[in-house]
């Protein structure tokens, strides 16, 4: 793990997305294709209002999310809502989504179809994640119904999951997709989290899932 420490948010934003761009150019150029994952919530906006513009060929770039609520695309709490609104615009706009959500009354329903869509981008050419309090990320919760199995090296790409902390069922990339990764990154702000991380360098993955790529990743923080 290397640990990035930025003088502010603001600056963090940019130069993660700075670096975001360049390491897909980077597969692009070596490629011809890339994939990108990015987590939903708020606090990475600022990093895909940035990379939304950069001067890549969005056209062989697909494009997913770590996980996704169980809620139709026109619900406030969709991460797909978010990916659409922030970075799936101006010259991002002609990247490719790979669907985490289908109109089914569960998860499992969808499963076979989302996975096969997934599956033909894997390896995720570039990964950014985000990690809550309590040391989940993606939808990998400690405690979660399916999270034993999530984190085996034989889990398949997604994996539905549900837990108390995450309200509705998710969908979610499993351990051995997200270990994969050829780029990992995990973008962390405040004291808070800062510490969890900390704690969960010393636990294992069942009871801090951000475990399972620490040793992989690149991780990025400001107060």
């Amino acid at each position: 793990m290397e640990f990035h420490t930025y003088p502010d948010r603001e600056m963090m934003m940019l130069r993660l997305a700075q670096r975001i761009s360049s390491e897909l150019g980077e597969t692009l150029r070596s490629s011809g294709r890339a994939s990108l994952s990015v987590p939903g919530g708020t606090t990475p906006g600022p990093v895909f209002d940035t990379l939304s513009g950069a001067e890549l060929d969005w056209a062989n770039v697909a494009v997913m999310l770590n996980d996704e609520r169980w809620v139709d695309e026109d619900s406030p709490r969709s991460n797909t809502r978010l990916l659409r609104e922030r970075l799936l615009t101006g010259r991002a706009a002609a990247a490719t989504l790979v669907p985490l959500y289908a109109d089914a009354p569960t998860p499992e329903h969808a499963m076979a179809d989302l996975t096969e869509g997934v599956s033909a981008h894997l390896p995720i050419s570039v990964l950014l994640l985000g990690m809550g309090a309590d040391m989940h990320t993606a939808s990998l919760f400690p405690g979660a119904d399916n999270l034993v199995q999530a984190l085996q090296k034989d889990a398949p790409p997604l994996m539905a999951m549900r837990a108390d902390a995450a309200g509705e069922p998710r969908i979610t990339l499993t351990a051995p997709v997200l270990k994969s990764a050829l780029r990992v990154h995990i973008l962390i702000t405040g004291a808070e989290k800062r510490a969890a991380l900390e704690r969960a360098q010393k636990l294992s993955p069942q009871d801090a899932p951000v475990a399972c790529v620490l040793d992989q990743a690149q991780v990025h923080w400001a107060e």
